[in-house]
């Protein structure tokens, strides 16, 4: 699906909303809402009120990690975004230039056997494409642990519409929880960030329930708008018996953020009943496979290109779509991981 709009340079979020002006929380972000074809205008603040009691949350617990790292070939300056780590060992990884004001550019492609030099010593060699759909991701052996390497020396991902660098703490979402194994995201489940815990509570005081999965999102690169590759996921057993029970009573299950989507779709069955599962998922919710147990979505505005815009064209409709961000557009609405969100609730 592509939008026939295009959106302006200074729609894009270019620090997070706290950072705006004096007294502001996470939770000022602006809330577009889409019924159908029908939209609403709202901040953030008033999600309480626009979902009811019985409603299910899906929300993604992975943790950001640290995870662009400084390197060299040979005499040039790259950056390493590791993205996902496979079975075997090996690290998914995108390079990348810096571009000179602190953030980085697409990179062409380097043979198989290039090796770029870590800090400390490191070495990391390129081996093979990740997928035969191009050469942006590259399996790659890195001579040291991996998630050690990001812990002492990494930064999270920035890209060029960003104004500066921030700290760790502001990728990380109010429902991050450590992973046993220390894996993460390479980019934040950024449709979560506006929940802050004074939101979660008030949401249990009014019979919102939360359930909460776990699905490990790669480098999605900003200037590449393709399929998500394979990621790991884990739906617990007691989140899948509470989704069976919320849609048993009536109850809308609302996904917060397409990596909600993308983990909870994949645990269900044709039935459409979810049951507990975890491993690696390369589901690609598209109109044409619909959607099986979420009834809404609560997600981020995403580039006109962005193959996301499949899953929320089939949670909601092309019309809902289409009407949102028209909508969202003349509104100025903010894009990107630190800007405004859209609530796509059923008719």
């Amino acid at each position: 699906m592509t939008l026939t709009v295009r959106v302006p340079k200074e729609l894009s979020a270019r620090v997070p909303v706290e950072q705006r002006g004096p007294g502001l929380d996470r939770d000022a972000v602006r809330l577009l809402v889409s019924r159908g074809a029908e939209v609403s205008h709202h901040a953030f603040v008033e999600l309480p009120d626009l979902l009811r009691a019985g409603d299910l949350l899906v929300v993604n617990t992975s943790p950001t990690l640290a995870a662009a790292v400084g390197g060299w070939i040979g005499h040039a300056r790259v950056v390493v975004h590791f993205s996902t780590r496979g079975d075997d060992g090996r690290w998914a990884v995108e390079l990348r230039d810096p571009d000179g004001r602190g953030t980085t550019r697409a990179r062409a492609g380097a043979p198989a056997g290039t090796e770029v030099r870590l800090t400390r010593g490191a070495r990391l060699v390129l081996e093979e494409p990740l997928s035969a759909r191009g050469e942006r991701l590259w399996w790659a052996r890195v001579s040291r642990d991996v998630l050690g390497l990001l812990r002492e020396h990494g930064r999270a991902i920035r890209y060029a519409y960003t104004e500066r660098d921030q700290p760790l703490s502001a990728y990380q979402t109010v429902f991050a929880l450590p992973s046993p194994d220390g894996a993460g995201s390479a980019e934040m489940p950024s449709a979560g960030r506006p929940f802050t815990a004074r939101m979660v509570a008030e949401l249990v005081s009014r019979g919102v329930q939360f359930a909460p999965v776990r699905l490990h999102t790669g480098v999605a690169s900003a200037e590449v708008h393709e399929p998500p590759y394979p990621e790991r996921y884990a739906v617990p057993e007691a989140s899948a018996r509470l989704i069976g029970a919320v849609r048993a009573g009536g109850g809308r299950v609302i996904a917060v953020g397409t990596t909600a989507v993308r983990a909870v779709e994949s645990a269900a069955g044709p039935d459409g009943v979810v049951r507990a599962r975890s491993g690696w998922t390369g589901l690609v919710v598209t109109p044409e496979r619909g959607v099986r147990v979420v009834d809404g979505l609560l997600t981020g505005l995403h580039e006109p290109e962005a193959s996301h815009l499949l899953m929320l064209e089939a949670v909601a409709g092309r019309a809902a779509i289409d009407r949102g961000y028209e909508e969202a557009l003349h509104g100025r609405y903010l894009w990107h991981e630190f800007g405004d969100v859209h609530l796509l609730l059923p008719e």
